[in-house]
C-alpha cells in the first residue's frame, strides 16, 4: 500500500517577493526547490504544523493566512504527498537560518519558473504566476 503523507508549505511573501528553499542532497527530491514546510503530525492542525516547521527549518516566525492557497497530490516513489500551501507573512525582518535546506532565494512571481521545483509544488507555482496579486 502506498504511504499517504500530508504536508504543508508556506508561500512567504515579503516586499512582493516569495521565499523559495532548495532541498539538500541527503533528502528525498535532492536539490529541487520547494515552499518550506513539512509533515503534519498527529493531533496537529495544518497551520500549527506550518508554524512549527518554519521555526525548526529556518528559525522564522510566520503569520499564516486563514485560507488554503492550493491543495495538490503527487505520487512519488516514496509515497503519495498531499500538499496544502498557505500564504504567509514574516512576523519580523529576520533572515532565514538554513538548517535543512542548502539555499534560499527571494523571487518575484515571474521569476519562479527559473527554478527546478519539486513536482508537488508546481501547481502552487503556476497559480502564483497566474494571479495579479498575492495580498491577503
Amino acid at each position: 500500500m502506498t504511504s499517504q503523507i500530508n504536508v504543508v508549505g508556506a508561500i512567504i511573501i515579503k516586499d512582493n517577493k516569495i521565499l523559495c528553499a532548495q532541498r539538500g542532497l541527503e533528502r528525498d527530491l535532492a536539490y529541487l526547490w520547494e515552499f518550506p514546510g513539512g509533515k503534519v503530525e498527529q493531533n496537529e492542525s495544518p497551520r500549527e504544523a506550518l508554524e512549527r516547521e518554519l521555526v525548526e527549518e529556518l528559525e522564522l516566525k510566520i503569520i499564516v493566512s486563514q485560507n488554503e492557497f492550493e491543495t495538490t497530490s503527487y505520487l512519488y516513489p516514496f509515497g503519495c504527498v498531499h500538499l496544502t500551501t498557505y500564504l504567509c507573512y514574516l512576523e519580523s525582518d529576520l533572515e532565514p537560518v538554513l538548517k535543512e535546506h542548502i539555499a534560499v532565494r527571494w523571487l518575484e512571481a515571474d521569476e519562479l519558473l527559473s527554478l527546478r521545483w519539486a513536482p508537488a509544488d508546481v501547481p502552487s507555482v503556476k497559480k502564483i504566476i497566474s494571479q495579479d496579486s498575492l495580498e491577503h
